[in-house]
């Protein structure tokens, strides 16, 4: 991936735990590297095809002045959310915010935070099987697709399959989406249990009938084996319901532990 970098932008602000750093304000310098695909704009020698180094600088600048902070920390998240949702061509990025006139009472340089974020390209299953399936199936796409910290959501074709795990229930409509985020695993997890809620999911029986279901299935190189999350699922190589959609969607994606592709791993459940 090509980099854009921005070095040492001087901002005046006000962030600081202590009331006298919010109110006088003081130095601070930021550095950036924007992660891009610079190869159409030099060689059409365009600046729209790239992202304007410019433009970045002054939204940094914005986004440290129109708010305060108590940390750097803080004003560092704000700062690359901003870029990352303004600037649709930078796919990640890292940022530092130095602040050489902290008050530490000690001789010291400066003291720096440097986070790097980026969106990360999700999949998951979804499904229903009670009520008006399709409606809570749609519903539950729009929520997804109007979360601000996320983009470019596909969604496969439904199809209807018979209920998994031997509990006597209605047919089930599935399917699967691919998205990209902001959302950490474990914001996203969060985020997909909130959109089941609100549309009435009980879990009262284990692979019982629900009104909706909301699987992370992959999370761009990420692999969770905690109690509240597993990533990749851990059963989804048994399940046609899951495979058959995810391979519209992504029929080559490489599962990260069995290093078998979707296509593959389908093909080979016995029929």
């Amino acid at each position: 991936m090509d980099e854009i970098r921005i070095e040492n932008l001087e901002i005046y602000a006000g962030h600081g735990v202590f009331e006298e750093e919010n109110r006088n304000g003081q130095p601070f310098f930021v550095n950036a590297t924007l992660y891009t695909d610079t190869r159409e704009a030099g060689q059409k020698d365009d600046l729209t095809l790239s992202t304007h180094y410019g433009e970045v600088s002054h939204l940094i600048h914005k986004c440290m002045r129109e708010k305060t902070f108590q940390l750097i920390e803080a004003a560092a998240e704000y700062a690359a959310e901003q870029v990352l949702l303004h600037f649709p061509l930078v796919k990640s990025l890292s940022l530092e915010i130095r602040k050489p006139c902290a008050p530490i009472g000690l001789p010291f340089e400066s003291v720096s935070v440097k986070i790097h974020r980026g969106f990360k390209k999700v999949y998951l299953s979804i499904g229903s099987n009670m009520g008006d399936k399709e409606q809570y199936l749609h519903e539950a796409v729009e929520k997804i697709k109007a979360h601000s910290f996320i983009k470019n959501v596909r969604v496969s074709e439904l199809l209807v399959t018979k209920p998994y795990g031997g509990v006597e229930q209605d047919d089930f409509l599935n399917g699967a989406i691919e998205l990209e985020t902001l959302l950490s695993p474990i914001e996203l997890l969060h985020f997909l249990q909130k959109t089941e809620l609100e549309a009435g999911r009980e879990r009262k029986i284990h692979w019982g009938p629900r009104t909706l279901d909301l699987d992370i299935l992959f999370y761009e190189g990420v692999i969770s084996q905690t109690k509240e999350l597993m990533i990749p699922h851990p059963d989804m190589q048994n399940r046609e319901f899951v495979l058959k959609p995810l391979a519209e969607l992504c029929p080559y994606y490489m599962h990260p532990l069995f290093h078998k592709s979707i296509k593959q791993m389908l093909e080979e459940l016995p029929r």
